[in-house]
């Protein structure tokens, strides 16, 4: 993986997405430290990829373990068998595949703890692919969901055979750094603690203030979120990058108008069916007016499946254009070919209509936002 480090930084100062003909001019306002932009490749763990981001900036936030690289596939690897088991429980009325979401980064960093990526790589040849793998796991747990007799009880034998011919043995004991761990005794080394972070996020179908099973399919263990309103959830993000947390961000991005290639993500005021070849060009060359995004509008999106629970990412800094709007600086997890070496900038038009949930430590929310959620800070 190339080098892509992106480092705190109060001072504000003006750059261009370094693309030929872009006219966009971003000031940044804040910069948050963030490990190696990486590559999830053929694959749908982007949850893992953007979740343990997440957590190595938490290290670096708190000078811990400067430069440590998490291993995602650790992380994939000890959910596939939860999955498996939920999916035959319920008797194949439920989601299985590779997606998932922060809670279950949450769940491997409380139930088994972490590992580096140079102890655990699951397999790893030149690009992580798990289209074979898939298919063999959803093929069994099909089976044997749908089963209409007995179940051969050493059936979860056979589903962690394939997930170690695929990925290897997931480890229990290692060395690092000349200390020997097990994974959770690596992870409370470190100081991360799952109770210190919290998921959010904002839809008008359930109470505010109050938590909720997120509906998407991906949220497979049916794990609760609390629920602000929209102005709340703005305020939360922005709130954390500028007192220098960084922000686990589950959106859609099957929208026209999010275009990693191009470095941006935004939400044209124009509807893109009524846009000529030329005008949707000029979406990512010149910054426009964009739409405003309110809690009926994002709401009916999320209603109509307009939006889905698609790609996690990680927000690590915030902009301004040469109009005075608001952008995200996002690091993906699809390489580093793109205008930002796998960076990207989303407005916060784009961020309000598309976010499905957040993930920030609860030291990041406003006081007062905390108080009315009942989190003790």
């Amino acid at each position: 993986m190339l080098f892509a480090a992106l480092f705190s930084c109060s001072a504000a100062f003006a750059q261009n997405t370094n693309k030929e003909g872009s006219q966009y001019q971003f000031t940044t306002l804040k910069n948050l430290d963030a490990y190696d932009v990486q590559n999830q490749g053929r694959t749908g763990t982007c949850w893992s990829f953007s979740g343990l981001s997440f957590f190595e900036s938490e290290l670096l936030r708190n000078n811990k373990a400067q430069g440590l690289n998490l291993s995602e596939m650790y992380v994939v690897r000890k959910m596939y068998p939860l999955k498996a088991d939920n999916y035959v429980r319920m008797h194949g009325k439920t989601n299985f595949g590779e997606g998932g979401g922060f809670p279950d980064d949450l769940l491997c960093l409380r139930k088994y703890g972490l590992v580096p990526q140079n102890v655990y790589d699951g397999n790893r040849d030149k690009m992580y692919n798990h289209a074979e793998m898939e298919g063999l796991l959803e093929g069994m747990v099909k089976s044997i969901g749908n089963s209409q007799g007995e179940i051969n009880p050493d059936w979860q034998k056979a589903f962690e055979g394939v997930l170690n011919a695929y990925m290897g043995n997931a480890p229990e004991k290692f060395e690092y750094n000349g200390k020997s761990y097990t994974p959770q005794s690596f992870a409370a080394s470190l100081g991360l603690n799952a109770d210190d972070y919290v998921i959010i996020t904002s839809f008008t179908h359930h109470p505010f203030y109050e938590k909720f099973v997120l509906e998407v399919p991906d949220n497979w263990n049916w794990e609760k979120v609390y629920n602000v309103p929209l102005n709340d959830l703005l305020g939360i993000a922005e709130n954390a990058i500028m007192n220098g947390y960084t922000i686990a961000w589950a959106a859609d991005v099957s929208e026209k108008y999010f275009n990693f290639r191009e470095g941006l993500a935004v939400v044209p005021e124009k509807d893109w069916a009524d846009m000529t070849p030329e005008e949707r060009k000029q979406v990512f060359e010149v910054p426009g007016a964009e739409k405003n995004i309110t809690a009926e509008v994002r709401q009916r999106a999320f209603d109509n499946f307009e939006t889905q629970d698609d790609h996690g990412m990680h927000i690590v800094g915030l902009a301004k254009d040469q109009n005075g709007h608001k952008y995200f600086r996002v690091k993906n997890s699809w390489g580093t070919n793109n205008p930002g070496n796998g960076y990207f900038y989303a407005s916060e038009p784009y961020f309000a209509y598309k976010t499905t949930n957040i993930m920030v430590n609860k030291k990041a929310l406003p006081a007062d936002i905390a108080k009315k959620l009942g989190i003790q800070q």
